[in-house]
């Protein structure tokens, strides 16, 4: 699945979509993708999963998705903000830190995305 692909459901499962979150889940044996495999273990709220995630992060900016939500599954959320805004600042455009940021819920319904 290409970059663009894996973002736009990785939005969609954020956004409560359902099937992009069963797809999600599903590739937690097979991805080789960190920032799919750091979305599995916030949806699973397993940070044995981040452990994964972080072998598979090759730039800084998986390596510090992959810290941002380890933070936030150790309930560190002042070290969640400050990361998640220092991230923000060179990657304004991702989606998956600003949720991270914002408490990482999914909605039980689907709101239509992203």
């Amino acid at each position: 699945m290409s970059r663009r692909r894996v973002d736009d459901t990785i939005c969609r499962a954020i956004g409560g979509d359902p099937v992009a979150v069963g797809w999600i889940v599903a590739q937690a044996d097979a991805t080789a993708d960190a920032l799919v495999m750091v979305m599995v273990a916030l949806l699973e709220v397993d940070p044995a999963g981040l452990q994964r995630a972080r072998a598979m992060a090759t730039t800084s900016r998986d390596r510090q998705v992959v810290e941002i939500a380890r933070a936030h599954l150790d309930g560190r959320i002042d070290q969640v903000d400050a990361l998640a805004r220092d991230h923000l600042v060179d990657h304004p455009d991702n989606l998956l830190v600003a949720w991270i940021a914002s408490g990482a819920v999914v909605p039980t319904h689907r709101s239509g995305g992203c």
